[in-house]
């Protein structure tokens, strides 16, 4: 398609494509828009009368302010011949209504928080938020009373009542939607039930469960984003957990007396009532190598969760086991491990057992984290033993694919389609320095990020890069280039790409840390996902529809690789 739109523009005939919207009528609550879309190259494009800029690749966008009501705009593209074509676009503006107090006898909406369907333990706490008329009393009869907030916390709207119900171990209630009444002066009463379920655990109920899948991971709290939560890491299959609780589809699960963590309900199997919780004293400990590894191997009596920390200045590598209790006297360590100098270990609280890593070089190379058995195996690479690339294998990850299409520039054209061409560009200069190169797609295909996050373990590239091209919603401002890493430990080399890619005279957006992008999360190879530009602002999407600045910028890539190993080399 990428040859498609560029004939497309370079047609005679005028058109009108539009990107945004799409269609001819549209309601809206905001007072700014765009109109984005392309026209032949030649053309010119006058919306309303008032003439547009049209960008060398057909593609213009124009801002608008609009007026509360219906607006009507008219574009018209026209050739130097005088042949032109037109398309009518209307806007309904309502401003977003602003919040009312209730002013009749009812509860206008109930909220819970955690919001959701829910299975509790006793000790936990439901708090309700209720927004009703003002005055009365919201209560759970015999349970719980809300009591209305002072205007200033509410910006200025009466009748917003807030409560919080502590689960008791008498509660045994199960999918049960909380009854709330709504009293007013008279006496008078209504009652209106919440929409979510909640049930108490039951004393009968399995609290155990184990994980399974091989991409089973523990997350932080309930938040969500496009990215998904927020991740504590990966962790292997058949690992035992503790269960407290159920918010929606993930579980809730304690870690320690201290620490809790939730993990979607499709990586775990629920244990049979009777099996024993997530507990055990540490067992031998051994440190060795062979020519590509070192590993650390402790032993335990199950399989228990973990958390792993890339750390810097010192590198290290710190693994917290919970549920974990130290009965170790010694640490074998052989010659043949390269890469670990020591370990050491800590019980820093009840359940939780520290395990430290110190590595010889500032970089690190990747782990693998499992288990063998019960024995927790942490597998360090070495650096490799050439820093250059003929020595290295190279993954190169082209974003998107398929119906996964990705953000859309002005012209049409797709995220997916110059990911790819930029990639395809990137493996041939890798390889023709000498490098191996592994290839998320060469051609136009979908691939499902878990997919390539288990492609990528397998094959266990040396460095792993993503090609990707940002969007936002303002075609005229957000502009720039930007690289984003996960763990501190994994920075210096989307930093050195980062610095590589400002000498294409793009702007800054910034070398991202803590990123929660699925492709970032391994721990078992450096990784850096590249936005090289907005491909939504019509200027840097004219760049890289240029075969000749797609191939510059993958020069920027390889250059920035090799910044990275130069600068692996000064550490040793």
């Amino acid at each position: 398609m990428l040859k498609s739109v560029l004939l497309t523009a370079q047609q005679s005939a005028p058109f009108i494509r539009l990107v945004n919207p799409l269609k001819e009528s549209n309601e809206v609550s905001a007072a700014r828009n765009f109109i984005i879309g392309s026209t032949c190259k030649t053309c010119r494009v006058m919306i309303n009368n008032i003439p547009v800029k049209v960008y060398p690749t057909g593609a213009f966008v124009q801002e608008l302010n609009l007026k509360e009501g219906d607006s009507l705009f008219l574009i018209q593209s026209n050739t130097p011949e005088g042949k032109m074509v037109s398309k009518k676009l209307q806007y309904l503006y309502r401003k977003t209504a602003e919040a009312k107090a209730v002013t009749e006898f009812a509860m206008a909406s109930i909220r819970t928080f955690p919001e959701g369907n829910l299975v509790l333990k006793p000790g936990d706490i439901i708090n309700f938020r209720v927004k009703a008329l003002t005055g009365c009393t919201v209560e759970w009869p015999g349970k719980m009373r809300l009591y209305e907030l002072p205007a200033l916390q509410t910006e200025g709207i009466a009748g917003i009542y807030q409560g919080s119900y502590a689960i008791k171990e008498t509660d045994s209630f199960s999918r049960f939607q909380v009854p709330l009444t709504l009293i007013d002066s008279s006496g008078k009463k209504i009652q209106k039930s919440a929409d979510a379920y909640f049930s108490v655990i039951s004393a009968l109920a399995s609290d155990i469960g184990i994980t399974k899948g091989r991409l089973a991971h523990l997350e932080y709290g309930l938040g969500d984003d496009r990215l998904g939560g927020a991740k504590m890491g990966y962790i292997d299959s058949l690992i035992r957990l503790k269960i407290t609780g159920k918010f929606g589809n993930k579980y809730r699960v304690q870690l320690a007396p201290s620490r809790i963590a939730y993990i979607p309900e499709e990586h775990v199997e629920l244990m049979p009532k009777g099996t024993f919780g997530p507990s055990s004293l540490t067992g031998k400990w051994r440190i060795s190598g062979d020519s590509a590894f070192d590993k650390l191997e402790v032993q335990f009596f199950q399989r228990l969760p973990y958390q792993v920390k890339l750390l810097t200045n010192p590198s290290r590598i710190e693994v917290d086991v919970f549920g974990a209790t130290n009965n170790t006297n010694w640490i074998d360590q052989t010659n043949t491990a390269k890469e670990i100098t020591r370990a050491t270990y800590e019980q820093v609280a009840d359940d939780i057992f520290r395990i430290t890593i110190f590595l010889k070089h500032q970089q690190h190379w990747g782990q693998e984290i499992y288990y063998d058995k019960n024995q927790l195996v942490v597998k360090v690479r070495h650096q490799p033993e050439e820093l250059s690339l003929k020595r290295l294998t190279i993954a190169v990850d082209a974003g998107h694919g398929g119906s996964n299409t990705g953000a859309v520039g002005p012209t049409g054209i797709t995220e997916k389609e110059l990911t790819l061409s930029v990639a395809l560009k990137l493996q041939k200069l890798l390889a023709s320095k000498g490098a191996k190169v592994i290839m998320t797609r060469n051609k136009e295909t979908f691939f499902d990020n878990k997919e390539r996050i288990l492609f990528y373990r397998d094959s266990l590239p040396d460095l792993l890069v993503s090609i990707h091209l940002n969007s936002s919603t303002d075609p005229i401002r957000a502009k720039g280039t930007a690289t984003f890493y996960r763990y501190d430990a994994f920075r210096p080399l989307s930093k050195s790409i980062y610095e590589e890619m400002l000498q294409l005279g793009l702007p800054e957006y910034g070398n991202n840390g803590s990123f929660n992008f699925m492709l970032n999360s391994p721990v078992e190879y450096p990784n850096a996902l590249i936005e090289a530009l907005f491909l939504s602002n019509p200027e840097e999407e004219m760049l890289i529809l240029d075969e000749n600045f797609q191939q510059r910028l993958a020069e920027k890539v390889v250059r920035g690789i090799e910044n990275f190993l130069e600068n692996c080399k000064r550490d040793e």
